[in-house]
């Protein structure tokens, strides 16, 4: 039992001294100013760098989500002949189909991507940090994954091909909203104010 716990204790440790590492609050002028300096280059900033970098990070254009970082090797799949993990008649297909007003064939293909999305939604998360406000899943005919994010992060969108064998080689169209838009979601005991 000691052992085992004097295990867990130094996992935990371990854990934490990465995290502490992950630290994303790096100062940018100042690895500038050490690659310049490196290059044999000197610049001086009569500011401190910590307003520098607020000016900079208001002033910069916006970023652009990487899709190559994200993109998969997977083809498109043939959706005629698609081996759905739920059947066109189960009761999970048609209790969608019903819900949403739509065929049991989109039913099962929209049923399947939703289930499977969190595969690209972590992707894109990785690179938008504290950029993503909230995000969304578009029900009906058309299936899409909607990011919101804050005006930092330029708008695109990105057709992804899922790798993982649930949804191996079907397609979920990703969505870049620069809207700020946050959650509509309530939380559980209401908001009275």
């Amino acid at each position: 039992m000691a052992k085992r716990l004097i295990g867990i204790m130094t996992i935990s440790a371990a854990s934490m001294l990465a995290l502490i590492g992950c630290d994303n609050g790096v100062d940018t002028d100042t690895t500038s100013n050490k690659t310049a300096a490196l290059n044999g280059q000197t610049t001086t900033t009569p500011e401190s760098s910590e307003t520098s970098s607020v000016n900079s990070a208001n002033t910069r254009a916006p970023s652009i989500v990487d899709w190559s970082a994200i993109a998969t090797n997977e083809m498109p799949a043939e959706l005629a002949d698609y081996a759905y993990p739920f059947a066109l008649d189960s009761q999970n297909v048609r209790d969608y189909a019903d819900y949403f007003k739509v065929d049991n064939t989109t039913a099962q293909h929209n049923l399947t991507v939703s289930m499977a999305s969190n595969e690209a939604l972590s992707k894109v998360l990785d690179q938008l940090n504290n950029s993503y406000t909230s995000h969304e899943l578009t029900d009906g005919e058309k299936i899409e994954l909607i990011i919101h994010t804050t005006s930092d992060i330029k708008a695109s969108s990105y057709d992804y091909v899922f790798e993982e064998d649930f949804a191996k080689g079907l397609v979920l169209p990703i969505v870049i909203q620069p809207d700020g838009k946050k959650s509509e979601v309530e939380p559980h005991g209401g908001s009275e104010e």
